[in-house]
């Protein structure tokens, strides 16, 4: 969300502040941003999973996202 608002907005700031946050809030934000692409209009409350996946193993959930970003456009929004 923050990286939607706000001073974040201007992807340069996001670059500037990725180096100063720890990994498993990098991590949360991807999986968020990803989910959220893939689930339109989904809400907040229902991703609260996802922090705990990224401060259970940050890599992992960085994987994950990482992983999602490669579903096909089609695919999105789509429920399986």
């Amino acid at each position: 969300m923050a990286a939607h608002l706000g001073h974040y907005r201007d992807p340069a700031a996001r670059k500037d502040a990725a180096s100063l946050l720890p990994a498993p809030v990098l991590a949360h934000a991807a999986l968020l941003t990803e989910l959220a692409r893939l689930v339109p209009g989904v809400g907040i409350d229902q991703l609260a999973f996802a922090a705990r996946l990224a401060q259970a193993d940050a890599a992992a959930t960085a994987q994950l996202a990482g992983f999602l970003v490669r579903v096909p456009a089609d695919a999105e929004g789509s429920r399986a």
